[in-house]
């Protein structure tokens, strides 16, 4: 019995000799990135058919966790408790999501931070439109209507249908799409959607064309489409206020293997590419999604007056304060210091009274100077900084403001010396004329 508990004990640390070291590296508590992903799907056979992209987020460090959608035991949360960071539902025709899974669910899975990846297709059912249009989407609602391009659709080995489009009106953000650029078509089919006019947080990724139109194949158009031309888009992105993010697509194929591995050529131009950019689309696009790229986060906030260290409990009228901050970006990686000319302060009551662009020295560390203006009362130090692709930062310190006290005021101000000579002079001329008028007849 010695030599076997000898056995298992030297066994144990063999383990975690060498497993502890793989486990530190592969996660990082710092890290921004959803690491466990619920995969819904409405056919098991999506595992193979869009194998290529599942696996890419494996490769990244991602847990799926695939399932059917219509599976009676799903759920998202226990006891308040969150099972997974994460959402993809490749499932369009579900009619009913499984377990207690509905769209009420999923807006309050995307409220409380996570993220969501939706694709659909002419097939979707009222529930997935539901969840889209909760997100600020709106899928085109006329039956079995595509998006149809009679310009620019796409000349593959997979036909020359007009239902099948080449897209490439992609947005100009490096932070949602990657540095490298994509430069083949993207093979597309599936639903055009609008985003909601009335959202601010709603951003076009894949955009229509000017030519292309939301319609059944092969049938006669006799009334104006739903949706149409540049303002159609192919695929959406949300950032919501919690800074949860959500991308939307029409098309369940441009996931597939088929899409990504096929060549493609634009009808018009005489460009043919051996392979589609919809797998350098689709990868780049979820590494945004999923906070590979474009969080920010702040460190090291901090005020004082110049010439000073500590943090004052209040300002007074009239004194030189410096404001600092750090930001950084997260590469996917690690944290990197984050370079900006567009980071800017407010001095806030009510209004601002001071508004100041803030310096960095090229390592993430934002800092200015200003004078504390003549007004006294409660301010704020904030910082509310929103740009395209990045996360929201949103900074507020309230600070008290003080007139002088009664013993800080100059005792001779310089601009009040005519009123002091004229006091003087007036005394001296009524001490002067007393004694004349006493003294002299």
């Amino acid at each position: 019995m010695a030599s076997s508990s000898s056995s298992w004990t030297q066994t144990l640390l063999v383990f975690f000799f060498f497993a502890l070291p793989m486990l530190c590296t592969s996660f990082n508590p710092d890290s921004p990135s959803d690491r466990r992903v619920l995969v819904l799907v409405d056919d098991l056979a999506i595992k193979s058919s869009h194998s290529t992209y599942l696996q890419s987020l494996t490769d990244r460090g991602y847990e799926l966790d695939v399932k059917l959608a219509t599976d009676p035991k799903l759920t998202l949360q226990s006891y308040g408790s969150y099972h997974y960071d994460a959402l993809i539902l490749f499932a369009p025709k579900v009619e009913s999501l499984g377990g207690n899974l509905d769209a009420a669910a999923i807006s309050d899975f995307v409220d409380s931070g996570h993220d969501l990846i939706l694709a659909a297709d002419e097939t979707t059912s009222d529930t997935i439109r539901e969840i889209a249009s909760d997100c600020g989407v709106d899928f085109d609602e006329f039956e079995k209507a595509v998006v149809i391009d009679h310009v620019k659709y796409a000349i593959t080995p997979l036909g020359d249908d007009h239902s099948l489009i080449a897209a490439d009106n992609l947005i100009d953000s490096t932070v949602i799409l990657g540095s490298q650029g994509i430069k083949e078509p993207i093979l597309y089919r599936g639903l055009g959607h609008i985003v909601n006019p009335t959202s601010e947080l709603g951003i076009k990724v894949l955009s229509a064309s000017p030519s292309a139109y939301s319609g059944r194949v092969g049938a006669e158009i006799t009334d104006l489409p739903n949706v149409s031309g540049a303002s159609m888009a192919l695929v959406s992105v949300v950032q919501a206020r919690n800074n949860a993010r959500i991308m939307i697509s029409g098309s369940l194929e441009l996931f597939s293997n088929q899409f990504f591995e096929s060549s493609v050529q634009q009808s018009g131009s005489d460009d043919k590419f051996e392979k589609s950019g919809n797998q350098q689309f689709a990868v780049e696009l979820t590494k945004w999604t999923l906070h590979e790229r474009g969080h920010l986060k702040t460190s090291n906030v901090h005020h004082h007056k110049i010439g000073e260290t500590n943090e004052p409990a209040m300002y007074r009228i009239a004194d030189n304060a410096r404001y600092s901050l750090g930001i950084q970006e997260w590469n996917g990686k690690d944290w990197q210091p984050y370079q900006a000319d567009d980071v800017q302060l407010q001095f806030y009551m009510m209004s601002p009274y001071v508004l100041k662009t803030l310096s960095h020295d090229g390592k993430g560390l934002y800092f200015t100077e200003f004078q504390v203006p003549d007004v006294y009362g409660v301010f704020q130090f904030k910082v509310e900084y929103n740009r395209l692709g990045y996360t929201t930062l949103n900074l507020a310190k309230q600070i008290p403001v003080r007139p002088f006290r009664h013993d800080e005021y100059e005792r001779f101000i310089p601009a009040a010396f005519p009123y002091y000579g004229a006091s003087f002079s007036t005394m001296i001329a009524f001490f002067v004329f007393g004694i004349v008028f006493l003294y002299h007849k």
